[in-house]
Formats: structure tokens, C-alpha cells, sequence
């Protein structure tokens, strides 16, 4: 008996061989992408339609490679380089649509499915709270706006969180003065704001710069 064939399988090929799809209706943050290949490595593979040989999920990857590539950066984690030193990126492979039509209604399906979940306030507050407090760099790298942190923190129990309610009202004394005024929001030179104030308990957040 011949071994079964995998019906979906990873391969590298090289970057150029990674042709985009023209009609790809997806808005891409292009420099964070960039950023966070160089903090984690490449991690999710593309995914190429082996009826069009079209990228069907991962137009911003290929971009934000690219520009990598152009500006001399490092050769990322979990790439490979060939004997020409061009990058081969890892793909996965074997999915091939009907028709156009259910190409394009996958390309869009697969950019929706990942946040059309929401997330649960509390575990994700508690995580996002440790990284703020221990690790800003890995913080810093979610790029979590103060707003975006602010209206997380009035979802959840501040005393289901590590720090808890006890830490917060020193916290609050120190800090409600100081970030009255600004919002939580962006500085005039994009700084990221000196903390975000938990106003359920009063924490004080310094995540990063």
C-alpha cells in the first residue's frame, strides 16, 4: 500500500514565487507586521490556492517580507535562504477552490474569522495586566492603544486580576492626579502615554515608553 498523501502539507518556495492576488480587497499595517516578524519570526504561513498558484491568505506576510528583504534586514526566523540568497518562505499547500467566486469569498472568510470571535475581558485582561508589569517590550509589541486598554479595564473585575484592588488604591493616589488630563490617549509625538490607570481599581499601568 502506497502512503497517503497529506491533503494539506507545508513547503518552502522562494518569495518571488509567491504571487499575490490582484483582486485582494484587504488593508494591510504593513510596519507593524514588519515589527512583529522581527519580535516572534515568521510564524502563520501563507496559503497558496493551487487552482489560481494565488496567495489566498497572507498578503500582508508577503508584503511586509519583501520590504524586509529591500531594506537589507536579517533573513527572519523560520525562513530558509537558497544558494542565490533569496528567501523561501514556508506555504502551506494543497487547497484549491471551485471557481473564482469561492476564491474570493475565502480570501475575505479567512481575514474575518480571527477576530469575529471577540475576546473574553477578564483572561485577556489578565494576561495583557502581567505584560505591562513585567515584560513592556512583549507589551509594546501587541501595539494595545491606552484607549483600547482603558475600555478593556472597565469590563472585568479588578479583583479577579493579579494585582487585585489592595495595590490599587496606593496606585491611584500616586497616579490620578498626574493622568487626569490626558485621556489615556496618544501624545502629540506618538509617545505611548506614561500609564494606563485601571478605573475599576485604581491600578496604575507603565507599559513600555
Amino acid at each position: 500500500m502506497s502512503p497517503l498523501q497529506a491533503p494539506r502539507h507545508i513547503t518552502y518556495i522562494p518569495l518571488t514565487d509567491l504571487p499575490p492576488d490582484p483582486g485582494n480587497p484587504k488593508k494591510h499595517e504593513i510596519e507593524r507586521v514588519i515589527k512583529s516578524i522581527q519580535d516572534h519570526g515568521f510564524i502563520e504561513t501563507p496559503v497558496v490556492d493551487e487552482r489560481t498558484s494565488l496567495v489566498i491568505s497572507g498578503h500582508g506576510r508577503r508584503i511586509a517580507l519583501i520590504e524586509m528583504q529591500s531594506r537589507g534586514e536579517p533573513v527572519p526566523h523560520g525562513l530558509l535562504v537558497d544558494d542565490d540568497g533569496g528567501w523561501l518562505v514556508p506555504v502551506t499547500r494543497g487547497w484549491s477552490s471551485q471557481n473564482d467566486r469561492q476564491a474570493h469569498a475565502v480570501l475575505i472568510l479567512l481575514n474575518r474569522l480571527g477576530a469575529a470571535g471577540g475576546w473574553n475581558p477578564g483572561p485577556l485582561a489578565e494576561i495583557l495586566e502581567d505584560l505591562a508589569t513585567s515584560d513592556t517590550e512583549l507589551f509594546d509589541s501587541l501595539c494595545i492603544s491606552d484607549d483600547e486598554m482603558e475600555e478593556l479595564l472597565r469590563q472585568v473585575d479588578p479583583e479577579g486580576l493579579p494585582q487585585g484592588p489592595d495595590n490599587g488604591d496606593q496606585d491611584k493616589d500616586r497616579g490620578s492626579d498626574d493622568f487626569a488630563d490626558d485621556g489615556f490617549g496618544d501624545t502629540g509625538d506618538n509617545e505611548r502615554a506614561a500609564g494606563v490607570c485601571c478605573p475599576s481599581c485604581g491600578h496604575l499601568f507603565s507599559p513600555g515608553r
